[in-house]
């Protein structure tokens, strides 16, 4: 999940911009449409489109870039439930020089664990709440459907200045069990859990890429 191939990194890219809803006194989903920009080192910048939209009693979270000669999109559709988020479809496709694979997961294979971007619904929610302090993991489908583990850390607020605007973040930092070299901060919105400010992956103690909220707009209507 954390390498920097072409693939992998548009699948990172991709699977951390997700939706979210939050209940109680926390925040209120809305649909709403951001662009961030992509900063790789070795790479052209890039911009990444998140669109979250409602349809009927399921939320519809669909993401695309590109990177130079590489593309990526990905959705996913899940049920907010009393006791949380219920996955029930999941997919994706990237290629590279017109060559690539689609990927996807139904409601029968995501009864176990959520996908990935329901399961960082999750974790955005946790990071609005301050949980994961000192520390907890979260547990997903990656896009092939195999299980994966990863190991969250607790930040706290921070202010962070980015094309569009001045705000105050939720931080949290994410690695995997096998590879605390590499790791991911990423700064939530704190009162919309599904909104992604920041992220920046560090490996070997530098940081490789950044991304950057560029633009948001929302609608008026949950």
């Amino acid at each position: 999940m954390l390498g920097l191939s072409w693939r992998h990194f548009l699948t990172l890219a991709l699977a951390l911009l997700f939706s979210g809803i939050v209940t109680g006194d926390v925040a209120v989903t809305r649909p709403f449409t951001a662009h961030y920009q992509l900063s790789v080192s070795g790479w052209p910048d890039a911009t990444i489109e998140h669109r979250l939209s409602r349809e009927g009693n399921t939320w519809q979270s669909q993401m695309r870039a590109r990177i130079a000669v590489a593309r990526g999109n990905e959705r996913s559709r899940f049920v907010v439930e009393p006791d949380g988020i219920r996955s029930v479809v999941y997919a994706s496709g990237y290629s590279l020089l017109g060559i690539g694979k689609t990927y996807r997961l139904g409601a029968g294979e995501l009864a176990a664990l959520p996908d990935r971007q329901a399961a960082l619904f999750e974790l955005s929610r946790q990071a609005a709440r301050g949980d994961c302090q000192p520390r907890c993991r979260l547990r997903y489908q990656d896009h092939k459907g195999e299980a994966e583990t990863l190991l969250v850390r607790h930040l706290g607020p921070r202010q962070v200045s980015l094309p569009a605007g001045d705000f105050e973040a939720v931080a949290v930092e994410v690695t995997e069990p096998d590879e605390p070299n590499r790791r991911l901060v990423f700064g939530f919105h704190p009162t919309l859990p599904g909104l992604l400010l920041t992220m920046d992956y560090h490996r070997g103690g530098e940081r490789r890429s950044r991304l950057s909220l560029s633009s948001l707009n929302q609608s008026d209507q949950p």
